[in-house]
C-alpha cells in the first residue's frame, strides 16, 4: 500500500475519534463549556457594577472567556450542520425549541460577536472609543436580555448533562478528549489575556487602576 493511501485510511480514524460521543458528546461539550461561560460571564456583569476599580478583572476574565466562546460556538454549530445536513442521529435528536432556534439563538450569537468583538476593538483603540465603546454597551443590552432567556431555557439540563461524563458506566465517548478540549480552551484563553496586559494598561491609567 502506497503512503498515500496509508495516509487516506488512517484520516476517517483520526476524525471518527475526534467526534466520537455522537450527539451524547456534543450535548455534553457544550453543556461543559456552557457552565464556564456562565461563571465567567457571571463575573462580568458584577464588574459591571464597579467598572473602574474592577476594569482589570472585567478586561481579564473577558479575554479568557474568548477561545470558550468560540468552542461554544463551533459546538453549537457543528450539531446544527449535523442536523440540517440530515445526519440520522441528529435527526433523531431533533433541534431546538422552534422559538430559541428561530429567534433567539441568532440575536444571542450577533450580539456575543458584537460584545467581545468591540471589546478587543476597544483595547486596541485605547480609552475614548467613541462609537466603538457605544457599540460594546448596546451589544452587551441585546447580549444580557438573550442571554438570560437562553439561560432560563436550558439551565434545568446542564447539571444532567455535565454529570453524563462522571460516575461508573455513565461516560460517554470521547470524555477525555471533551475534558482535554474544554481545558486548552481555558489555557488558550489564558495565554491570551497574559499577552494582552500590556494593551489593558491606558485603559488602567484612565480608570485610576495603576495608583
Amino acid at each position: 500500500m502506497h503512503a498515500s493511501e496509508i495516509s487516506s485510511a488512517v484520516q476517517p480514524a483520526r476524525v471518527a475519534r475526534l467526534l466520537r460521543g455522537g450527539t451524547d458528546g456534543n450535548a455534553t461539550l457544550v453543556a461543559l463549556t456552557a457552565v464556564i461561560l456562565i461563571v465567567g460571564l457571571a463575573i462580568e456583569g458584577v464588574s459591571l457594577l464597579a467598572i473602574r476599580p474592577l476594569l482589570s478583572l472585567h478586561v481579564f476574565v473577558g479575554l479568557v472567556l474568548i477561545p470558550p466562546v468560540l468552542l461554544k460556538l463551533a459546538s453549537t454549530g457543528y450539531r446544527f450542520v449535523r442536523y440540517y445536513t440530515r445526519d440520522p442521529e441528529y435527526l433523531k435528536k431533533g433541534p431546538p425549541a422552534l422559538l430559541m432556534r428561530l429567534l433567539i439563538a441568532p440575536v444571542l450569537v450577533a450580539a456575543t460577536c458584537g460584545v467581545f468583538a468591540t471589546g478587543v476593538a476597544l483595547l486596541a483603540l485605547g480609552p475614548g472609543g467613541g462609537i466603538v465603546l457605544g457599540l460594546h454597551k448596546a451589544s452587551f443590552v441585546i447580549w444580557a436580555g438573550a442571554f438570560a432567556i437562553h439561560v432560563f431555557a436550558y439551565a434545568f439540563r446542564l447539571p444532567g448533562l455535565v454529570g453524563a461524563d462522571w460516575g461508573r458506566g455513565r461516560g460517554t465517548s470521547g470524555m477525555a478528549l471533551r475534558h482535554g478540549i474544554v481545558a486548552l480552551a481555558l489555557v488558550a484563553g489564558l495565554i491570551i489575556a497574559v499577552a494582552s496586559l500590556p494593551a489593558v494598561q491606558p485603559w488602567l491609567h484612565w480608570s485610576g487602576g495603576d495608583r
